[in-house]
């Protein structure tokens, strides 16, 4: 039964209400912290180079960032389940403003991996604790409707924040451009201050020993999928503006700016499909949009083409997204939600991470086309698991 009370006051999150005082903070404040993400995602793989970098060093420093995102996240989720929200959120926040702000400063790959490292313990703790808050203020039966909604906050910084970073980068230094991004930090770290918490739910059962685990049993399956869904998110944050760049392609910017768009339209719906009819009318179209996404980036002749891609893309990724995360929680007991989020964003990293640094590898050893190639694979790979995991859930609902 969910708790009324909270660390400081009262959060208006039981009258069914989605848009409240705090919902909107949280959605805000992640606002800001995806923005500044955003802005260094396609502009640290042109640092690298100008640091002297390869494409293996460029896939090594995104997938870094995700993996050590990825190891903190456990720890995150028991400290948001036992400590509390606020404390977990602004730890990360703290985390993410000092490592990006250090990017000003890096005059050397060894020193811009140690920070990347620090940005993904940051991050791992900071949106493991957006997703868990916002579970917190989200009426349970308009759970996927409401992470839809959240997620525009993050889906409108990434429509903004890659466009931004790239404009920018040709009229400032990445000096100026990364002390920029770790203000934008800052504005979430000051909204955080004033956002009202839902107090930690303890078990009913009181154990003399902790039992420390790294994942929500629950959450696995929807976390898989999207495991499979986040290897294409490597490819194409870590590599599309320099294979747009061989292939001659101009646009990039308008390439992040369309993906968004359309990202943020699939968040208006796909999230009331699930509560109505659930994952099933979701998860199929959405792989399938970015399936085709993915041999159009192969094939990429034209803007065109791209911006064809980018809508899909944002189809897709807008429509599983969300939904993916509302199932993940929604089977989780009360007191294992943040858990729940932490194994799920963990698997967003891992597949980041590995789709980073393998397709680092194939770009090194083969082409850019390689890498998308590849992708659309990783994309069949996960309706497959999807297809073996509805068989399984009907046999064991038939044996009941």
């Amino acid at each position: 039964m969910r708790t009324k009370s909270a660390s400081q006051m009262k959060p208006s999150t039981n009258d069914g209400k989605i848009w409240t005082r705090d919902f909107l903070l949280i959605c805000s404040a992640n606002f800001f912290i995806f923005l500044g993400f955003q802005m260094t995602l396609p502009t640290l793989p042109l640092f690298v180079k100008e640091l002297g970098g390869s494409d293996q060093l460029i896939g090594i420093i995104v997938g870094i960032f995700t993996f050590s995102a990825l190891i903190f996240r456990p720890y995150a989720g028991h400290a948001l389940d036992s400590k509390g929200r606020q404390v977990v959120y602004m730890i990360g926040l703290s985390l993410f403003v000092l490592s990006v702000g250090s990017f000003a400063f890096a005059t050397s790959i060894g020193f811009l991996l140690m920070m990347r490292i620090v940005q993904g313990i940051g991050w791992g703790f900071s949106t493991t604790a957006t997703g868990t808050i916002a579970t917190d203020l989200i009426p349970p039966n308009k759970r996927g409707e409401g992470m839809g909604y959240f997620g525009l906050s993050g889906n409108l910084a990434l429509a903004i924040g890659p466009t931004l970073g790239l404009t920018l980068v040709g009229k400032i230094s990445f000096l100026q451009l990364y002390l920029i991004c770790a203000v934008l930090g800052f504005v979430a770290f000051l909204l955080s201050i004033v956002i009202r918490y839902k107090k930690v739910e303890q078990s009913p059962y009181k154990t003399t020993t902790l039992k420390f685990d790294i994942f929500e049993r629950s959450a696995i399956e929807p976390a898989v999928l999207l495991f499979f869904i986040t290897v294409t998110f490597g490819g194409i944050a870590s590599f599309l503006p320099l294979y747009a760049e061989e292939k001659g392609i101009d646009g990039i910017e308008l390439y992040f700016m369309c993906f968004a768009i359309f990202l943020m339209i699939s968040r208006t719906f796909a999230g009331q499909i699930y509560d109505r009819v659930g994952h099933v009318y979701v998860f199929p179209p959405g792989a399938v949009f970015i399936f085709i996404a993915m041999l159009l980036l192969a094939w990429l002749p034209s803007t065109a083409v791209m911006l064809l891609a980018a809508g899909l893309y944002g189809l897709g990724f807008g429509t599983l997204q969300p939904a993916l995360q509302a199932w993940a929680v929604d089977k989780a007991p009360n007191n294992r939600k943040g858990m729940a989020n932490a194994t799920f964003f963990s698997f967003f990293d891992l597949g980041v991470g590995i789709g980073a640094i393998v397709f680092g590898q194939l770009a090194f050893m083969y082409t850019y086309q390689v890498i998308y190639i590849t992708a659309a694979g990783s994309v069949v790979m996960s309706l497959a698991f999807y297809i073996y995991a509805l068989m399984k859930s009907k046999r064991n609902n038939a044996s009941l």
